[in-house]
């Protein structure tokens, strides 16, 4: 991956909650690799070591849910998302901690506008997950305001690469099996993150001077439709892509009559962000692109799948 520390700073010790998932298992690697010594965090373990940590980056997290259980789930969200967000970074405030590095999401800066979202804009968060998120940021704002310790705070879009769970692993699987979609007429815009460079980011984030009190958005820097998305994860699994021109307004109509309207919003709708802001301040460009990116991810999910 490479990660090159701007400005000759290194982050000191780092503490990673959430080190036993997706993204933080990644990032753990990566500061092994480039000799930086860190502690892993795992859910539940919310009191901070004393062990001269110098940087603490929050991945831990109540994700978003696909199909909540029946009543309001936003109560869940806050006690893990914001109250545990902000419990730990208290603790951290006062055992000395220099920088909280906090992943949130871009879902705090809305859904579905065709647009390229900046972190200037007025924040909108539109579900339990975002909102709880959100109300983190704001609490992470104060508590940076009445300590030394500095916040950063990330939004990362859809992270994809080795691992990857969820839908993007169902949409692998399609292809891999050759299934005929029918998602081939899908003119929409989408910013996402390859883990490689989403890790990458984390780790400027965590030395870089100016990043503190700043907040960022981080994507690949290439925006791809649903439809390219297909055919350049097809070309990366050495499959064909099966792609049936069906419109737009024909499959969101059946997704609405089947109780899928959400997920044909992420299928159709943008979500596009602005990373210039990284550029200008930080000097920082993604290492790796959207084909090298879509190529690893292909490589393990043939590895583990054959």
């Amino acid at each position: 991956m490479g990660c090159e520390m701007a400005a000759a700073s290194t982050p000191g010790k780092v503490l990673v909650t959430g080190a036993g998932g997706f993204v933080g298992t990644a990032l753990c690697e990566q500061l092994d690799a480039n000799g930086i010594a860190f502690l892993r965090g795992v859910r539940g373990a919310e009191l901070l070591p004393e062990m001269g940590v110098d940087v603490v980056v929050h991945l831990a997290s109540r994700v978003h849910v696909m199909q909540e259980s029946p009543g309001d789930p936003l109560p869940a969200y806050r006690a893990a998302n914001t109250l545990g967000t902000l419990n730990l970074a208290r603790q951290a405030a006062a055992a000395g901690v220099r920088r909280f590095v906090f992943v949130s999401t871009v879902k705090v800066n809305g859904e579905g506008r065709p647009a390229a979202y900046a972190e200037s804009d007025a924040p909108c968060p539109a579900d339990p997950y975002a909102i709880s998120k959100w109300e983190a940021e704001q609490g992470l704002r104060d508590v940076a305001a009445g300590s030394a310790m500095e916040v950063v705070i990330v939004r990362p879009p859809l992270v994809y690469g080795p691992g990857v769970k969820a839908n993007f692993l169902s949409m692998m699987r399609w292809i891999d099996r050759g299934l005929p979609l029918p998602l081939g007429a899908i003119h929409n815009q989408r910013s996402l993150v390859a883990l490689d460079n989403l890790v990458d980011f984390l780790m400027t984030c965590a030395a870089h001077p100016a990043a503190a009190n700043q907040t960022f958005l981080v994507s690949d820097g290439e925006d791809l439709s649903t439809t390219e998305l297909l055919v350049r994860m097809a070309a990366a699994l050495g499959k064909p892509s099966r792609l049936l021109p069906v419109p737009r307004w024909m499959l969101s109509s059946a997704a609405s009559l089947l109780g899928k309207g959400e997920f044909a919003q992420r299928l159709c709708g943008s979500l596009r962000v602005d990373i210039s802001k990284a550029r200008t301040l930080l000097g920082w460009s993604p290492p790796l692109g959207v084909d090298e990116g879509l190529r690893r991810v292909a490589a393990d999910f043939l590895a583990r799948e054959k």
